[in-house]
């Protein structure tokens, strides 16, 4: 299977290259600079000088705040429109696509897991800009076989990412860091979404269908368990979604229904706190040897 992987500079983009190098894929994966989503010429051009079997679109637009203001067109226009130019590129070489999408297209007043046929009604200006490029890629035609893939808080290697704030905070001495505790959703390790993608690419699944890790926790949880694991002392402090006003609203429930992912590829999703042991084990990992570099100098 060889698959093409858009957005290949970013945190997920680099999961997924590592993730395919693991399994002897060959998984050209391209930055902006190199095949940029808004510039349809030149997407096809690669899709018929890569001739791959599957494209995975892990592009974004993933200023959340930003969106609300000066970023709106660019949000839009990456996440919605230029998705049209990925389907377009795919079909050209009738290439499968998985469209990376999600969880801020619900607005967070559920009271169980959103399954993929829940209503949607994203409240900020980068959740409709993801819904419209949902959208874009479920009109693609049949030989596309579309699938998009939701999932939530992403945090991992070799990109920005709330876990790493977390410890940024915590090594400058920045505490008690003070969380949101009235919001609840599913971190999901960028390693294990990629492998995620990677099962679900030679399926005969459509449509949309959830991926992220277990179990539910509040962004406040999430960085206790950060401060456990990375130095066991640092204080946690909660606090609320009003006590921390930001420019674009968060939904205050995104916990998704993954039970399609699990029936279709045949085993359990992961545990976030599982990954966040190999995500601070690899950046405690890369400080001895940044330190042993220092020395040797």
């Amino acid at each position: 299977m060889k698959v093409l992987i858009l957005g290949g500079a970013g945190m997920l983009g680099r999961a997924l290259q590592a993730e395919a190098a693991a399994r002897g894929l060959e998984a050209p994966a391209l930055s902006r600079e190199q095949a940029d989503v808004l510039d349809a010429e030149r997407l096809r051009a690669v899709a018929e000088e890569l001739r791959p079997e599957v494209v995975i679109n892990a592009a974004a637009y993933t200023k959340v705040d930003l969106a609300e203001g000066e970023g709106r067109e660019q949000a839009f226009a990456v996440n919605g429109t230029a998705v049209r130019h990925v389907v377009a590129a795919a079909a050209a070489v009738g290439a499968r696509l998985l469209h990376v999408s999600t969880d801020y297209v619900f607005d967070g007043t559920a009271r169980a897991p959103y399954r993929e046929d829940a209503p949607v009604q994203p409240r900020s200006v980068y959740g409709q800009s993801k819904l419209v490029g949902e959208q874009e890629a479920l009109a693609a035609p049949a030989a596309v076989r579309p699938l998009v893939v939701r999932t939530s808080w992403l945090f991992g290697p070799d990109g920005p990412n709330f876990a790493a704030t977390m410890v940024r905070l915590i090594d400058e001495g920045k505490l008690p860091l003070k969380v949101v505790a009235d919001q609840v959703g599913c971190p999901t390790y960028t390693p294990y979404l990629a492998a995620a993608l990677l099962d679900l690419a030679p399926l005969d699944l459509t449509g949309v269908v959830h991926y992220r890790n277990r179990e539910a926790v509040s962004w406040h949880g999430f960085a206790a368990e950060i401060a456990r694991q990375w130095s066991g002392t640092a204080e946690v402090l909660p606090v609320t979604t009003e006590d921390v006003p930001r420019p674009a609203p968060r939904p205050a429930y995104s916990v998704l229904d993954v039970g399609r992912f699990e029936a279709a590829v045949g085993r359990p999703v992961e545990s976030w706190s599982a990954g966040l042991e190999q995500y601070l084990s690899g950046m405690r990992r890369a400080i001895r040897e940044d330190s042993k570099g220092r020395e040797s100098r």
